[in-house]
């Protein structure tokens, strides 16, 4: 593999998992703010408890029946637990 083969594919892996973190913190985000373990979304959600830590911590980065499962625990739309994993805009600091 060529040097920017192998930088490409670097990338891509970095990429990957900062959407993984994203997602993950935007889920626990979720969650604390409604007061429930890991264990109670993953009741709810119909998920192993196990499993709901990994997608906190970015070990693992969830199928879109898994994320649709975790949004429908959470009575959000996939799209709008999505929307909750993007980059926020940094605040302007002119006027």
């Amino acid at each position: 593999m060529t040097r920017s083969l192998r930088a490409a594919a670097c990338e891509a892996l970095v990429r990957e998992w900062v959407v993984a973190r994203r997602f993950g913190h935007a889920v626990r985000l979720l969650r604390v703010q409604r007061g429930w373990s890991q264990e109670g979304l993953a009741a709810r959600a119909e998920l192993n408890r196990s499993y709901m830590g990994e997608i906190e911590r970015a070990d693992v980065m969830p199928s879109l029946a898994t994320a649709d499962k975790l949004a429908r625990a959470f009575g959000l739309t996939l799209a709008d637990l999505i929307a909750q994993a993007e980059p926020r805009p940094e605040p302007s600091m002119d006027g």
